[in-house]
């Protein structure tokens, strides 16, 4: 899915090194799709023990609905390097995570599956936090975040990555899209290797 422009609400869940684990625990690590891991995202911080929902927990509240940006603690994502993390995320309906730093592996995970990591200073960060179901805007292509004042900031993206995602596709997807180039190529460069006869 292409990400060019995004304007949403922002739900905040102000806590500072969430893993892995927390965002999707490993009970849910046996599918090898994302389908139904979004029910698995948070799971045993949005719900009871008896499967209700947690009314008092950032992503139960009524004005949360419909948010595609999660604004959370320093140093998300850290822990074992689960890809099942961005894909819970992306299936809830998250296309964005903003915070001051995330883990390495979870940032890569997240680039490769279509969740932009949104990495802010300090005080953009402390003022997100302190106004959860603002509304933002997050321009990929001018790396740039909009807070509801108006106030813009730029945020750094790996460039190759920044293009996978504006065209909507994965690493493998941007190899393919190469196909007319590679055949000119090899239309030009005969093959050199020596065949046995």
């Amino acid at each position: 899915m292409k990400f060019e422009k995004l304007e949403s609400k922002i739900v905040v869940l102000p806590v500072d090194n969430i893993d892995t684990d927390q965002i999707i625990p490993a009970r849910y690590l046996k599918a090898i799709t994302m389908d139904g891991l979004g029910e698995g995202l948070f799971v045993d911080w949005r719900k009871n023990p008896d499967g209700s929902l947690k009314a008092d927990f950032p992503l139960n509240k009524p004005e949360s609905k419909g948010a595609q940006i999660l604004v959370t603690g320093d140093n998300f994502g850290c822990g074992s390097s689960r890809e099942h993390a961005p894909w819970a995320l992306v299936q809830y309906g998250f296309r964005a995570v903003i915070s001051t730093s995330f883990a390495d592996i979870f940032k890569g995970n997240a680039l490769k599956n279509g969740l932009l990591p949104v990495v802010v200073p300090a005080d953009v960060h402390k003022q997100l936090i302190n106004s959860p179901g603002s509304k933002v805007i997050i321009d990929l292509g001018a790396q740039k975040l909009t807070l509801a004042d108006g106030r813009s900031v730029d945020f750094p993206i790996d460039s190759f990555a920044k293009r996978c995602m504006l065209d909507g596709v994965d690493e493998l997807g941007y190899m393919l899209q190469q196909g007319p180039a590679i055949a000119a190529f090899e239309a030009q460069h005969p093959s050199r290797v020596n065949t046995l006869s």
